[in-house]
């Protein structure tokens, strides 16, 4: 439970499912008002939006493409309407869509990956941006992945680089936002098990042999994840920005 938190406005992309779901609860259960974006997870965003309307919070769920400029401004419109404001946006939205190797990849699927990943990232961030200005001390977090840092494994070489991308996006816009008072940093997760992302694109024995580099020999969890997204979200009157922090296990560091 983190009590800055409570009564502040957040939206959350892709927060109805895996680790998009584990955030949006734990801002729930600090006491935030959410809006929970989904694109096809409606019934767990739905659900989410009741448990926390039955804690006497404000929620809305609302679906869009975000790759889409118009969609992208239709999201921070509904959601500031909904809440009443908005001091906090979780950038998670993201898929690696396909394993493809550099002689597979096409130049649409290149551009749909950057799209999904960055693009859509870019599009949020600048229709929230006005609107966390409004607020003396808002936060930005926007989802990367250890993909970013060490460039993932084989067939992962468009996601790798748009999560790298991601990295530098953060530092740029801390730097750029810093004189309206908002701080922006990223989360960098690496194995996290029990997502549909790992449940689709990461077999058993590759899972097992990563656990095994892994020093502390376990993977991570979508709460392992939530828990950093609420501590760098929460210390929006903090001077921690431009910063990635890693969740992995200590199998990567820099």
């Amino acid at each position: 439970m983190n009590n800055k938190l409570v009564g502040k406005n957040v939206l959350i992309t892709a927060g109805a499912q895996g680790i998009g779901e584990a955030i949006s609860k734990q801002f729930i259960d600090c006491g935030a008002n959410v809006a929970i974006h989904y694109l096809s997870s409606a019934e767990t965003a739905n659900r989410l939006v009741k448990y926390a309307q039955d804690k006497g919070q404000k929620a809305i769920a609302i679906s869009a493409d975000l790759t889409h400029s118009a969609q992208a401004d239709k999201l921070i419109k509904q959601s500031v309407i909904a809440l009443g404001g908005l001091d906090i946006l979780i950038n998670n939205a993201g898929s690696l869509v396909a394993r493809k190797w550099l002689n597979e990849i096409e130049a649409d699927f290149w551009q749909k990956v950057m799209d999904i990943n960055l693009t859509s990232m870019m599009l949020v961030t600048q229709a929230a941006a006005p609107y966390l200005a409004h607020n003396p001390h808002s936060s930005i977090v926007n989802l990367a992945s250890l993909a970013g840092r060490k460039g993932g494994h084989p067939g992962s070489l468009a996601y790798a680089t748009s999560k790298g991308a991601i990295l530098t996006f953060t530092r740029a816009l801390s730097a750029e936002l810093g004189v309206q008072g908002t701080r922006v940093n990223a989360v960098a997760p690496g194995l996290i098990l029990g997502t549909s992302f790992h449940n689709t694109h990461t077999s058993k024995e590759s899972a097992e042999q990563t656990i095994a580099s892994i020093p502390i020999q376990r993977a991570g969890n979508v709460n392992d994840v939530a828990r950093a997204v609420i501590y760098l979200a929460s210390e929006y009157d903090g001077f921690i920005t431009g910063a990635t922090l890693d969740i992995n296990g200590g199998v990567y560091n820099m």
